[in-house]
């Protein structure tokens, strides 16, 4: 089997923290326990599959020796054990080879979820608003923190645009394929001739940076404080709780109100001005190395037209993979899996395809 050797040395490897887990020296020491904790558990979800690989492989190997036995009972006993395990062995391989390929280093992240209102007036307004409300009804089912850090209402009850840090377990590994223009079609409210219009909003999902990788200096930026707008009571329009920061060298403005105190206000604006800043980075990189070679990461410009969402039909079409779906009722309450799985499959597949042939190029 290819990378046998491989996934034997990652099962060694495995077990090795397992035993290092049960150490009284590494369980008294925190930070050592949580960095092997964190290790064996990147490791399982392959080590489980390659184990249960070996475990059917195992059963093929003695049906296969049966099939020369004198009782004919024995003899199509083992081919049905064979026509059973083959399939599943198929399907572990497959599974395995998805598992094997290079992680994509952002999946651990935090996001950054902006949403924006765009053609169609009100109605573009109402589907950010309903659009936002989706990706918060799924983070509720993953157990994902959600806190917004700046918005803006439209007169119709809508949003113009919305800011949020989504932060809890992958969150970009399953948010990251959702950049890009969302379409709607429906009839308004406000329709009275029942005609169905268009309307559009955009979606970005950027990988929230740490300190580390991204250190912005107090003199790269300048910060203005200002009155807090929206609902909040007694604090709002009364105190400076409200926090912008402007970075200097490329002009990236960063606003957050959504906390009464100026102090935390100032942290999530950070946090937002970091990841946007780590966005252009990383936008860069992906310029260099050149659009043949570019990975999916990102799935390229927001302002792709990737999935339409037509209500008189319940019909959800994602134009990248053409993925239809007459859920599209269910979808809008946050049941999301079904799409990001299908995007996940589609994306590793593509890669392992562009991995094939670049190793059929080397050899």
């Amino acid at each position: 089997m290819q990378y046998a050797d491989k996934l034997d040395k990652l099962e060694i490897r495995f077990d090795e923290m397992t035993a290092q887990m049960a150490d009284p020296a590494v369980i008294s020491d925190g930070a050592e326990y949580r960095k092997i904790s964190k290790a064996r558990a990147d490791l399982e979800e392959i080590v489980v599959k390659y184990q249960q690989y070996k475990r059917a492989f195992s059963q093929l190997q003695q049906a296969q020796g049966m099939l020369h036995d004198s009782d004919a009972d024995l003899r199509e006993m083992a081919q049905m054990e064979i026509d059973s395990v083959q399939p599943e062995i198929v399907q572990i391989e497959n599974d395995l080879r998805v598992l094997m390929l290079p992680k994509d280093p952002l999946d651990e992240k935090d996001v950054v979820l902006e949403i924006r209102a765009g053609t169609g007036g009100d109605e573009a307004s109402l589907f950010a608003a309903e659009v936002f409300r989706m990706y918060v009804r799924y983070a509720e089912t993953q157990h994902w923190r959600v806190e917004v850090t700046s918005s803006s209402d439209s007169a119709v009850g809508g949003l113009k645009e919305v800011l949020a840090l989504v932060s809890g377990n992958k969150v970009y590994s399953r948010l990251k394929y959702e950049s890009g223009v969302h379409r709607v079609q429906r009839v308004p409210a406000t329709e009275q001739q029942g005609r169905v219009h268009t309307s559009a909003i955009t979606v970005a999902v950027l990988p929230e940076a740490d300190e580390v990788e991204i250190k912005v200096e107090e003199k790269d930026i300048r910060i203005d404080t200002f009155c807090s707008s929206g609902p909040g009571g007694q604090s709002v329009n009364t105190t400076y709780s409200a926090v912008r920061i402007t970075h200097l060298s490329t002009g990236t403005i960063v606003s957050c109100q959504d906390e009464k105190s100026q102090i935390k206000n100032r942290a999530k604006a950070m946090r937002v001005l970091r990841s946007r800043l780590y966005e252009i980075e990383l936008q860069k990189q992906q310029d260099a190395i050149g659009a043949e070679r570019r990975t999916m990461v990102g799935t390229g410009d927001r302002s792709e037209k990737i999935r339409t969402y037509n209500f008189p039909q319940n019909r959800l079409t994602d134009h990248r993979i053409g993925l239809t779906l007459h859920q599209l009722d269910l979808v809008m309450e946050g049941k999301l899996d079904i799409i990001f799985d299908a995007l996940t499959q589609h994306y590793q597949s593509e890669k392992m395809q562009r991995d094939s042939g670049a190793d059929g190029v080397a050899a």
